[in-house]
């Protein structure tokens, strides 16, 4: 099976994927790495592991949706993994995947999901809420934000003295080890 990663920012869950891919954890090779950001470490990263890699936003395509499409039919793509991703999934992507485009968010679902809850802002809601865990959800991207079917979750306790960034570190280490697993499991022998 081949997977592309979307990545727009520094590209720690890119690297997670990718190491359990060549420690043989994640049946599946890392076939092209996606990003909105010239700048993103996920470029840098892909660029530097000889990874292939595409900067696609409005600025560099006249047509970005036409232009991701063709370039995950160009690599023969079979999942779409967002990991940071920044920029909505246009409606033609979903189409032309259903049900293998895949996100991995930072907080428990339904309840910290939807517009605007991305990074950080999860983390200070949790806090906010009082809820005693936390913890990443990988799901299926559908039109709607975080409303597609849960594929996994793994709770992460929230600690009395936690701030955003304690919480954030812990939640995030435990993304790094969940997405290769959901992936390995429900698309392992895809392809």
């Amino acid at each position: 099976m081949n997977f592309a990663v979307f990545a727009s920012g520094r590209g720690s869950n890119l690297r997670a994927l990718h190491a359990a891919q060549r420690r043989g954890d994640l049946p599946a090779r890392l076939a092209l790495v996606l990003s909105n950001n010239s700048k993103s470490g996920a470029l840098e990263y892909a660029r530097a592991e000889g990874l292939a890699w595409l900067h696609l936003s409005g600025k560099t395509h006249a047509d970005p949706d036409a232009a991701m499409l063709e370039a995950l039919r160009a690599h023969a793509i079979d999942l779409v993994v967002l990991a940071g991703y920044m920029k909505r999934i246009p409606d033609a992507l979903i189409e032309a995947y259903p049900g293998r485009i895949l996100n991995v968010h930072p907080g428990p679902l339904p309840r910290f999901g939807g517009h605007g809850m991305f990074g950080q802002h999860v983390h200070a809601a949790v806090l906010e809420s009082g809820v005693d865990l936390a913890g990443p959800t990988v799901h299926v991207v559908t039109g709607d934000y975080d409303e597609g079917p849960i594929l996994g979750h793994t709770p992460v306790p929230v600690l009395a003295d936690d701030d955003i960034a304690s919480l954030e570190r812990r939640v995030q280490a435990a993304e790094h080890d969940l997405y290769w697993r959901v992936i390995a499991q429900h698309f392992g022998d895809a392809g």
